[in-house]
């Protein structure tokens, strides 16, 4: 089973910008888009599960899967979080697949209490599905979790995305049980998934790597690869890969 996570940071613009074909492609399974930003149709033989918004030109998650899901749930249940069309849940036989854009903390820090808040809302959601089935979380989580995870740690400390307090929620979560699939084959620094547009930062590589596929452990040992396919463009953002037998 392959799976792509990619934020595309609008899909109108996307979809002139390499994703239709790689919609079109048909290689993945399921592929997981954050900040979609608008509703939109697509011609596809994907089964299409979108949750915007309520503000317009905001945020935004859609899901594309190859089969039919066994449910669909939209939000965590809290309104205040599902307002901002933050999370997809498709649930399978197997396994549970959720589709995650998490909310930046933005400069300032203004909404920094706002995510550590959802943050705590979406552990409990997830572990609640947990007790059913395994997790796959796919998504955009807009935090640098190890200074490997970001080009220059020195100069964001206490950025929005590099506070201490997301790195800890994240470190916490994934000491619940959760696995970065990355770092099961990519141990070294030099590896990112966002680059500003601004300084030419990424054919520098001046990076962060913020999207991730994790897993809960019970899956730890059906995971064959992850990767970020950095050769694709398109968007500030790289998109994340797995392959789950």
């Amino acid at each position: 089973m392959k799976l792509l996570s990619w934020n595309i940071n609008g899909i109108k613009s996307a979809l002139n910008k390499g994703l239709r074909e790689i919609i079109n492609s048909e290689i993945y399974d399921v592929i997981l888009l954050q900040e979609t930003k608008s509703e939109i149709s697509i011609e596809t033989t994907y089964k299409f599960y979108n949750f915007q918004a309520k503000r317009k030109g905001y945020s935004g998650v859609a899901t594309l899967t190859k089969k039919e899901a066994l449910s669909v749930t939209y939000g965590i249940g809290i309104e205040k979080y599902d307002a901002e069309g933050r999370v997809i849940t498709t649930e399978f036989e197997d396994f549970f697949i959720l589709n995650c854009y998490f909310p930046n903390a933005q400069h300032g820090l203004t909404r920094l209490k706002f995510k550590l808040e959802f943050n705590k809302e979406f552990e409990k959601y997830v572990e609640k599905l947990r007790a059913r089935k395994p997790i796959i979380i796919g998504g955009d989580f807009n935090v640098a979790h190890e200074e490997i995870d970001i080009a220059r740690p020195k100069d964001n400390i206490n950025n929005p995305g590099f506070t201490q307090a997301e790195r800890d929620w994240m470190t916490h979560f994934l000491s619940l049980g959760y696995i970065d699939t990355y770092r099961m084959f990519v141990k070294e620094g030099g590896h990112y998934s966002w680059w500003t547009y601004r300084f030419n930062a990424r054919s520098r590589n001046i990076g962060w790597r913020i999207d991730y596929f994790i897993v809960s452990k019970e899956l730890e040992k059906r995971v064959k690869k992850a990767d970020i396919l950095t050769n694709v463009y398109g968007s500030d953002h790289a998109p994340v890969y797995l392959e789950i037998e």
